[in-house]
């Protein structure tokens, strides 16, 4: 991911940018730039993280991220650890400090309390047995329920789409709806509709995908043209 990518992929109307630093390239030196440039377009930059960690989470945050997602969030006290340090008092204890986001903004600690993204991710079976607790902690936007892990949590290493971690996570969907908090999930092309209509509101979708289909539809083409 880099700048110029993020300008390409913001001239589509996706309301944010998801900025891998857990599983991808992402440092600190980078989100400053990364985030600039989803600033530019009127677009929100998440920065995934790869733990529970007070330090990362603002440190992520202090570098100019308008959101934070935090893997492996198992228990109800996991999720206020990081709300604890995503957000500034009276509601937790980031450090205090301006933010990239804050430079010029006289109201700054209210205003990132109030619009700062928290996104926990319900990727373990643990935490979906947890999940009544975890949705009674305030100030998070979204409980997001990540197949991948979950599926290896389970005993199925790879296997997204196997139906006992394809129930689960429907299960898991429902509950954050019927509780009424904001669900997200992992979608595609194939999936989008079914899981809009479980109650998901938050999408992420991997944009590679389109890349490779689009080429193969050119190079099909080229092959087609040749033949002909």
């Amino acid at each position: 991911m880099n700048g110029e990518l993020i300008e390409h992929m913001c001239q589509l109307d996706f309301d944010a940018m998801w900025l891998e630093a857990e599983h991808g390239p992402v440092d600190f030196g980078d989100i400053p730039e990364l985030t600039r440039a989803c600033d530019l377009w009127g677009r929100s930059s998440i920065v995934r993280v790869n733990q529970v960690n007070a330090g990362l989470i603002y440190r992520t945050l202090d570098s100019g991220a308008m959101g934070i997602a935090v893997p492996h969030v198992d228990t109800a006290e996991d999720a206020r650890a990081v709300v604890d340090a995503a957000k500034f008092g009276p509601i937790g204890h980031r450090g205090m400090f301006t933010s990239r986001q804050g430079i010029g903004v006289s109201d700054y600690i209210k205003k990132a309390n109030d619009e700062t993204m928290i996104i926990v991710l319900i990727e373990d079976i643990l935490a979906v047995n947890n999940l009544p607790e975890i949705l009674e902690v305030d100030n998070i936007d979204v409980f997001f329920v990540a197949p991948g892990d979950l599926a290896q949590s389970m005993g199925h290493d790879g296997e997204y789409d196997h139906p006992k971690v394809v129930a689960t996570v429907e299960r898991a969907l429902k509950k954050i709806t019927e509780a009424g908090r904001v669900a997200g999930t992992l979608v595609n092309d194939d999936t989008v509709d079914h899981y809009v209509g479980l109650g998901a509101k938050f999408l992420s979708v991997s944009w590679t995908p389109w890349l490779t289909s689009g080429a193969q539809s050119y190079l099909d083409k080229v092959k087609a043209a040749k033949s002909s």
